[in-house]
């Protein structure tokens, strides 16, 4: 009998034991902060026989990562200081920022905000969200690849997409100006 309850003595003060060890806690949810020197948003506007490019700054913004996956985000782009870079310089700018295509006057910003992320592969993943832009809210999903998550170097992805400009009301040249704009947007975070 003492054979037996020694043994069975030992495994019971060993679970009562563990009991009062601490619970591990689950990793937490790290926010980074949008490098906004580096962080932007091509863009590639197409017309009949010819195209032209540019980019908005991200003014601002933050990412959430938990367990090296990002989780969500939201990001404020700045539509007042579009950039052409193919050469037809300020004078397309200007016709950029004005009522019939950004109105800055009125919406100098668009947001986007992350509302659910599905990863396909370790950096590899399916963003959805809301984009707001002149005032108009829709949902907009796109592929993006998570190129780094680290402590030291922060947080960079990439992601690539149409975008049909007309669903927000910029529906100037209608016909001999595409609707559909390539987008590629490239956030750094720390």
């Amino acid at each position: 009998m003492k054979k037996i309850f020694i043994p069975l003595l030992g495994a019971a003060m060993i679970a009562g034991l563990s009991a009062f060890a601490p619970i591990k806690s689950a990793k937490q949810v790290v926010t980074y902060t949008v490098n906004a020197e580096k962080s932007k948003v091509e863009w590639v506007g197409s017309k009949k026989n010819d195209y032209h490019t540019g980019y908005f700054t991200v003014k601002s913004g933050s990412v959430q990562v938990d367990g090296g996956k990002l989780k969500g985000g939201e990001f404020v782009i700045d539509l007042a200081n579009v950039k052409v870079t193919d050469g037809a310089g300020e004078k397309l700018a200007g016709h950029l920022k004005a009522p019939d295509f950004f109105d800055v006057a009125k919406f100098s910003e668009a947001t986007y905000k992350i509302t659910s992320v599905t990863y396909s592969s370790d950096n590899k993943a399916t963003i959805n969200g809301t984009l707001n832009l002149k005032g108009v809210s829709l949902p907009v999903s796109m592929p993006v690849a998570v190129r780094s998550v680290d402590a030291k170097d922060g947080f960079f992805a990439e992601a690539f997409l149409s975008l049909d400009r007309s669903l927000f009301g910029v529906s100037y040249g209608a016909g001999s100006i595409a609707n559909d704009v390539q987008l590629a947007v490239h956030i750094f975070a720390k």
